[in-house]
Order: structure tokens, then sequence, then C-alpha cells
């Protein structure tokens, strides 16, 4: 691996400064961050105390030297018997363990053995949420892991992220989203008050009418759920007399 040029060079110059006694850092008259063995006022750390990792960081329109205990996400930590750094992952890694073992995967690419991939190798699956290529079961299309299935082969219903021949009780198929949906079984609302006595077309010569009642369906069912009672009677009933 090769360390960034801007590495040594402060690196170097960090070592320089101390072979004459003279060129010490400015930390002698202002203390250095936490983490720092030296340092300098315009360029931050320039080397670190043990077991801590360079990193240069933004600081505006330059950078500058910084000392931690563990790299930040994008890098991965380098060791060395002279100075320990950290170093970028590729540009398709947003985290990883080494040069050539990332963690984590950028949008559009997915993680396939420590390696990030544009799309996965047959057998296995996109998982655009964990950005992994991931085993899913038999009965599965797309999964989020091995045993949560997001959709399901043509001739299964998904319930609950699992794969099913049939819906089981209390839901019933939809065949457009191929989901397993829950049955609506159909509720109406109380009776109106009777209506008013009509006579009959039939029967105008009757002293007989008729009166009707009705109720709101409050909700629709669903294909496979119970269906609506009636929503409408009618009665026989007397009419009244016209006042002479």
């Amino acid at each position: 691996m090769r360390m960034p040029s801007l590495i040594w060079f402060l690196h170097f110059m960090n070592l320089t400064k101390g072979l004459d006694g003279t060129r010490r850092s400015s930390s002698v008259s202002r203390p250095c961050p936490a983490g720092c063995a030296t340092c300098s006022a315009p360029n931050g750390c320039l080397s670190c105390k043990p077991r801590l990792f360079f990193h240069l960081e933004m600081d505006g329109m330059r950078q500058r030297g910084t000392c931690v205990s563990s790299c930040p996400r994008g890098h991965y930590g380098m060791r060395s018997p002279h100075i320990s750094t950290c170093a970028r992952c590729k540009d398709d890694c947003s985290s990883c363990f080494s040069e050539n073992f990332c963690t984590h995967c950028h949008p559009g690419h997915f993680l396939f053995r420590g390696k990030c991939e544009n799309s996965c190798p047959d057998g296995l699956t996109a998982n655009t949420v964990l950005r992994e290529c991931t085993e899913c079961s038999i009965d599965c299309e797309m999964c989020v892991r091995s045993t949560v299935c997001v959709s399901c082969r043509a001739d299964l219903y998904l319930l609950h992220g699992q794969c099913q021949l049939t819906c089981p009780a209390g839901f019933e198929p939809d065949v457009q989203l191929m989901q397993c949906v829950p049955q609506v079984h159909c509720e109406v609302g109380g009776w109106t008050d009777w209506g008013p006595c009509v006579r009959k077309r039939s029967t105008q010569a009757s002293r007989r009418g008729q009166e009707t009642r009705d109720r709101q369906v409050l909700r629709s069912p669903s294909v496979h759920g119970d269906a609506c009672p009636h929503v409408s009677e009618s009665r026989k009933c007397a009419l009244k007399k016209r006042p002479e």
C-alpha cells in the first residue's frame, strides 16, 4: 500500500524537527490536541501517541492531521512499525475492514464475499435494504433476509414475510398484489323508522298500503367476505281515512 504523499511529508517534517532539537512543533508553546505526540498550528497533529491512527480530515479548504483510536467510516486502519494511518476504502465501499474487504456498500452496489458488486450472482437476491446479495428461501422471489420474503414465486401469496400456497383462515388471496389480505365482512347500520303508508299501484280501491324502512351499508365486504344482508324491507299497512 502506498502512503499518501502528504502523510509522508508531514511525518518526515516531524522527524526532522526532532533531529536537531531546534525545529520543535508548536506544541512547546501551545498544547497539542488529544492523542498527538507532536503537532503544529497550521497542520494539526504531525505524529500520534502509540496505538493511535493518523488521519487527515478537511478543515475548510485545507487538511489537518488528527489522531484517532479508530478510523472514521469509509476508512480502515493500516498499521506499520513507524506510523499507523487511516486509509480510504475503495470507491464502491461505504466501510471496509481492509483494502480488499468491504463490509458495507454504497447505494447501487451489493456486498458479496467482501466485494461490492453491481449485480448478484445467480441464486442470490440483490437486497436493496441491506445492500447485500442475500440467499432467499426457495419460495421467495425477493427477500430482506433468508427467512423474510418481500415477494414470492408467481404461484404463491405473501403473508407476514412468508410465501403461502393458500391463504389461512381470516385471509383471502389478492391476485393483483399476490398477497394474502385480511377478509372484510359486510357491516350494516341500524334500521330507520318505518316510512309513511302509501297505496300500492295495483290496489287503488283497497284500504291497504305499504310502508318501508332501510339501513345503510357501513362497510362493503371483500371478495370472499360475508355478503351484506338485505338493507330494505317493506310491510303492509292500513291507509288512513282522508277527512271529509
